[in-house]
């Protein structure tokens, strides 16, 4: 198993920032914050499994062709290869937790199919 993330690694992005909560054999944890506006590569990853959960919020998941409105208290489900993002349709920060769980936990496993921001 590889996993290259430590706990306290935190980035800013150009729709938000993350910071790693915890880390374990064949997990992390992430806080995600996607400020009013902010969306998310269209994407998916080749080893990981993703959890996400809502803590603050109005989001829009895409999730393969289906588009989800998801709030407070809500979660969903992303296999690995679906392609995903989150988009923050309100005007408060969408926070939420996500827990990644795979073989290779790494920031490089990454496939990008539309990205807002150029990446």
């Amino acid at each position: 198993m590889e996993n290259k993330y430590k706990i306290g690694e935190t980035d800013t992005r150009p729709w938000g920032n993350y910071k790693v909560i915890d880390v374990g054999t064949g997990y992390i944890v992430k806080q995600i914050e996607v400020n009013p506006g902010g969306i998310l590569s269209l994407q998916r990853h080749a080893h990981r499994d993703e959890h996400w959960i809502i803590t603050q919020g109005n989001a829009v998941v895409t999730l393969g062709e289906q588009k989800i409105s998801l709030t407070r208290n809500q979660s969903i489900f992303i296999p690995k290869t679906e392609w995903h993002r989150i988009e923050n349709v309100g005007s408060e920060p969408v926070v939420f937790i996500e827990v990644q769980t795979g073989d290779v936990l790494d920031e490089s496993d990454i496939e990008r199919k539309e990205d807002k921001y150029n990446r």
